[in-house]
């Protein structure tokens, strides 16, 4: 599910969380799945470092955005990734 260029600058917070949800539950094979704002990573079983690189690179890939370093290392929960995504979304290209 590729994001329409047109479509990519309003996502919403419940936007995101449902392609987010999608690309964890993918990687985790847990369909079940369903981040909130304030899911940590540590809150869903088998998110571990691998998987949350992995989840970082499909997000770039779908929605044709770019995280730095820093930012992968730096959020506290879902929400804080949400966040930066919307801005990331609405920057220029």
């Amino acid at each position: 599910m590729d994001v329409l260029d047109s479509d990519r600058h309003t996502m919403s917070e419940r936007e995101l969380l449902g392609i987010f949800s999608r690309i964890v539950g993918d990687l985790l094979e847990d369909d079940s799945i369903a981040l909130s704002m304030t899911t940590r990573r540590s809150d869903v079983p088998d998110w571990d470092s691998f998987s949350y690189i992995n989840f970082f690179a499909t997000v770039e890939m779908e929605l044709n955005v770019r995280y730095g370093v820093a930012d992968v290392e730096s959020f506290d929960d879902v929400g804080a990734i949400v966040r930066r995504t919307q801005a990331l979304l609405l920057a220029p290209e």
